[in-house]
């Protein structure tokens, strides 16, 4: 009954999943850019910069992955009597994130 519950929640719409994917996919691009120029012994100040750069998208990243967590999981979860669990795995999380 326990992993019948877990599938109907992981079975819903995650509104932002495909813009996640593509930076995902941008940001994935940009750090092997990133490692090139350390190969080809660019500036450190260029390489530097372009870190910050991925450091920010990836934030991004995560900012718009917890919004689509927020507005779709968790919302769901208190529909379904299960925000116990959704917000001890949030806090978790953002504990790691965050820190």
């Amino acid at each position: 009954m326990a992993q019948e519950a877990r599938d109907q929640e992981d079975n819903h719409e995650h509104k932002y999943r495909k813009q996640i994917v593509n930076r995902l996919a941008r940001i994935e691009g940009h750090v092997r850019a990133v490692k090139q120029m350390t190969a080809e012994d660019r500036d450190c100040s260029e390489v530097l910069l372009q870190i910050a750069a991925v450091q920010k998208a990836l934030d991004k990243a995560a900012k718009l992955l917890l919004k689509d967590h927020l507005e779709n999981c968790v919302v769901k979860a208190v529909h379904h009597g299960n925000e116990s669990k959704v917000l001890d795995d949030l806090n978790k999380a953002l504990d790691n994130y965050i820190r």
